[in-house]
């Protein structure tokens, strides 16, 4: 997702919708409470009535901070001051898809990680097993009452010895592996991070709190980057210390292993369930601790304000009061999150007591022994240890993933939506050029545009790359409000744009392929000529890429400074293309792949170069009359059909 999704999701609504109801609850509530403590001077001494009593009070008091609880989370449509205390916290998600995407330039170290951490659980399987014949060997000694050999436990010591050395190395490594992985990708969000804050324009920093964003740049990519190495590492040992351990169990034993395993899918299933009510109490504890942030930074950079009117003690009850919710919503996480550790080692207890229960009934049979049930122990609480250290993994993921998805990753698909837009050119403020206008241009196909002189199709292009702002309504990309994204990240990151007379400048034509990407090395450039069809061409030159093609490229013939602007495009990659009557200098593989995996809007003047596209979309007086496909839209014989024909009859 992109910078402004998460932003603007995340940014602090004010509002006072709920003010009359809220200061009737509170009159209510707090009501109760009293009556509660009423009840209670009434009771006689008598143990009964006064735990009565008691539980009367825990009632209203339960009452009071479930109101407040509620109040913490109540949502709000106007914008007030910014003493009002009720705000609407914005979950913003991050999802499987987008989380790949963050890894994936350094899925060489997470390889590296699992392989070493699959040699570990190798290690675990052998460790039990090796520390039972120890045992067995000893109480071969004991019960026959002779003297211990050493030359018999000295192998298997020396075993054991080299195990647990190479199980070290191997845990340090991919322990490592993992910390370089998390360290990279930190870097990586706070630059991505940085440099899109700097590119906003001035209203978006009007409706942000400086505080907020710092926040946002520090302590969530920390949080994320601390929980990932945690979580990651942890996690892979986890999984390969229960599956190493589990395949030694049953070895050892199936029918104990059958007791051993079966409540691993109970703590699963139980951890799912909490971590829907635990991931809510993490995102409301975020929103309120950069809340509270954005409070001080603000109180800060005023302070001579502050001062000037001695509003010290305001600003402080307002700050001590955002941090106290901060540390509410806080401690309810740090409750559940205990709950569900308390919880599951209730689970994994129980697991060591059924082993031992059960393996004395095996003993006593001469179904195990001694050694045996000492392999399983070992093995058996292996498991209880990685069980127990997912519960502490899992808390951490729920706040490492709710930093992560306060932490913004611009990624279009390529999605348009135009709502209800009307635009009136300031030349001719009496003329609607696109009126009431709701068009939605699906990602990664092909839209044509098309209709009679004067119908808007060039305006739509011209509000698309917001070279103006329609008067009413918005525009959206990827549900995101154009009007809310700076128009040069929006023109350099999301759209590129070919015309019917493109224009070069008098340089060279390596400066001028490279004119929209400038960090474009030298083979970038050539693989994008090459794309274009435009290689051939230029390299028939004495002087190559470094030919000047002269002011507005008058040394090149038309369609050789059409492939030189494509082979621009290509080397900007925009996830949207407008193409300006461009279709026509174009060959069928070309066109192919200038098109390819991005959403592309044809402006057409020549309906025969349409023919192929997605979707058409005829416009007339600035609104779309008909739309559908070229073979739909003759079948209904109606302005396109008109417009085809009247062509057809010209040429």
């Amino acid at each position: 997702m992109s910078l402004v999704n998460y932003l603007l999701r995340a940014q602090n609504s004010y509002g006072i919708r709920f003010q009359s109801t809220i200061k009737l609850l509170h009159n209510r509530h707090n009501n109760l409470f009293r009556e509660c403590i009423k009840q209670i001077w009434k009771l006689p001494t008598s143990k009964t009535k006064i735990f009565n009593g008691i539980k009367l009070c825990g009632i209203g008091f339960c009452c009071k901070q479930l109101f407040f609880t509620r109040i913490a989370h109540c949502a709000t449509t106007t914008k007030s001051s910014r003493l009002t205390s009720n705000r609407e916290v914005v979950v913003s998600k991050l999802t499987w898809r987008e989380f790949w995407k963050i890894i994936k330039p350094y899925l060489h170290w997470l390889i590296i990680a699992a392989i070493t951490a699959i040699i570990v659980a190798v290690m675990n399987i052998k460790i039990p097993i090796l520390l039972g014949d120890l045992i067995n060997v000893i109480a071969g000694f004991i019960k026959s009452k002779s003297t211990i050999e050493f030359s018999k436990l000295n192998p298997i010591a020396t075993r054991l010895m080299v195990l647990y050395f190479a199980q070290a190395i191997f845990t340090f490594f991919y322990i490592t592996c993992l910390s370089i992985m998390g360290e990279k990708i930190a870097t990586d969000l706070r630059v991505q991070l940085f440099t899109q804050l700097l590119h906003q324009d001035m209203s978006f920093y009007d409706s942000q709190k400086t505080g907020e964003l710092c926040d946002r740049l520090s302590y969530d990519v920390q949080e994320f980057k601390s929980s990932f190495k945690s979580c990651i590492a942890q996690g892979l040992r986890t999984f390969a210390q229960t599956g190493g351990c589990i395949v030694s169990l049953y070895m050892i034993s199936p029918k104990m292993t059958l007791l051993t395993v079966i409540v691993v899918p109970v703590v699963i299933l139980f951890g799912s369930l909490c971590g829907v009510v635990l991931r809510r109490l993490s995102i409301a504890a975020h929103s309120q601790n950069a809340y509270a942030a954005g409070v001080a930074e603000e109180a800060f950079q005023n302070i001579r304000t502050v001062k000037s009117f001695a509003m010290e003690d305001g600003e402080r009850s307002l700050y001590a009061g955002e941090i106290e919710k901060a540390r509410v919503l806080n401690e309810q996480l740090g409750v559940g999150i205990g709950a569900f550790q308390a919880a599951t080692n209730v689970f994994l207890n129980g697991i060591i007591l059924g082993i031992l229960y059960g393996g004395a009934h095996l003993m006593a049979s001469s179904q195990l022994s001694p050694g045996d049930l000492m392999s399983f122990l070992v093995s058996a609480q292996t498991i209880q240890r990685s069980l127990s250290q997912f519960s502490l993994v899992f808390g951490n993921a729920v706040k490492g993933w709710t930093a992560c998805a306060r932490i913004p990753h611009h990624s279009f698909t390529g999605e348009l939506e135009f709502h209800d837009v009307s635009f009136i050119y300031p030349t001719r403020p009496s003329h609607h050029v696109i009126e009431h206008l709701n068009l939605t241009i699906e990602p990664g196909k092909t839209t044509a545009l098309c209709g009679p002189s004067g119908a808007g199709k060039s305006t739509v292009a011209a509000l698309v790359e917001r070279l103006y702002e329609p008067q009413k309504g918005k525009i959206t990309l990827d549900g995101k409000d154009l009007s809310d994204l700076d128009p040069y990240w929006l023109r350099r990151n999301a759209i590129g744009v070919i015309s019917q007379e493109p224009v070069l400048f008098a340089t060279t034509i390596e400066e001028n392929i490279r004119y929209g990407k400038p960090e474009a090395t030298d083979e970038e450039v050539r693989e994008a000529a090459r794309l274009a069809n435009a290689a051939d061409f230029i390299e028939t030159f004495p002087h190559g890429y470094k030919t000047l093609v002269g002011e507005r490229g008058v040394t090149l013939s038309g369609g050789q400074k059409q492939r030189i602007a494509i082979a621009r495009a290509l080397l900007k990659d925009p996830p949207i293309l407008i193409l300006d009557e461009a279709t026509s200098a174009l060959d069928a593989q070309t066109l192919d792949v200038v098109m390819r995996n991005r959403t592309v809007i044809i402006i057409a003047h020549r309906l025969s170069t349409i023919r192929n596209a997605d979707t058409i979309c005829v416009l007339r007086h600035g609104k779309v009359v008909e739309k559908g496909s070229h073979q739909v839209l003759m079948k209904k014989k109606g302005v396109y059909y008109s417009l085809v024909e009247m062509q057809q009859e010209e040429d």
